[in-house]
């Protein structure tokens, strides 16, 4: 019996656009689209004619796919002869779980291939004025999970030397951070930063309601909060989020599609 092959697919951040070419192939190829919560609508209606959609989302307020589930889904249907798309946000393997999956499918014998996407970890910040490097103000550039509590005793992540990078001139963007922004704010001051360096958040970076607020290390959270900033969204440290004053008036006058979002502030977003 044929057996089916997954392929483990990026979706990109959100703009059906930024798909890329083999994404939208497989995607119009396969026989099951197993797709994330975060995967936008018009992606799957525009491109994936697969016969099953299952919707294996994992809602952090609501219903959730175990992961297990999710596992169990693709090598089931793929034994079945079917042909399968894991569809995940950005990219499959920046905070997709895409390497947990390929292991998982690897010790079932599941032929696979991995599909990259563009993450919103570089999209975001860069749609919003804000490219990730830039040769006079940030030659590193540091992503992270935003879940993560900042202060308790076994945390992955070392705060301490995530702050050195930033005061030394690097980037850091924090992903599915909107809830501990606060916390990880404050820790990134008690650990050196100082509480004027440039900050920005990016809310549903690419679509059409995409948002931007910025500030400062010290301001961001509260500014976001006033403004009622939610998930999916990108929290970028660092002074090249200072470029963004540089170019957004350039952009007042252009007729590209997407100059509006960049002109947004957290006072347009708080008269809404």
């Amino acid at each position: 019996m044929y057996q089916g092959t997954v392929y483990l697919v990026g979706a990109g951040p959100g703009d059906p656009e930024l798909l890329t070419v083999k994404a939208a192939r497989v995607l119009e190829t396969a026989d099951v689209v197993l797709h994330d919560a975060l995967v936008g609508d018009d992606v799957v209606d525009r491109y994936a004619d697969a016969t099953e959609r299952i919707d294996v989302g994992k809602d952090p307020n609501g219903e959730r796919t175990t992961q297990e589930e999710i596992n169990r889904l693709m090598v089931r249907k793929a034994r079945e002869g079917n042909d399968v798309v894991r569809l995940k946000g950005g990219d499959p393997t920046v905070f997709g779980r895409g390497g947990e999956e390929a292991e998982h499918l690897a010790r079932e014998g599941i032929p696979f291939e991995v599909v990259p996407g563009v993450t919103s970890a570089i999209a975001a910040p860069e749609v919003a004025g804000i490219p990730v490097t830039h040769r006079e103000h940030a030659s590193s550039l540091t992503v992270v999970t935003g879940h993560e509590d900042p202060t308790k005793d076994e945390s992955a992540i070392d705060w301490s030397a995530l702050a050195d990078c930033v005061v030394a001139g690097g980037t850091l963007v924090v992903l599915m951070g909107v809830g501990r922004m606060a916390d990880n704010a404050r820790a990134l001051r008690e650990h050196g930063v100082p509480a004027e360096t440039p900050a920005a958040v990016v809310e549903q970076a690419t679509c059409d309601e995409e948002f931007t607020v910025t500030g400062t290390v010290g301001t961001i959270a509260e500014r976001s909060g006033e403004v009622g900033v939610e998930p999916p969204a990108a929290t970028v440290f660092g002074d090249v989020v200072g470029v963004r004053d540089q170019v957004v008036d350039c952009l007042e006058g252009a007729t590209a599609a997407r100059a509006g979002p960049w002109n947004a502030t957290a006072s347009d977003r708080g008269s809404e």
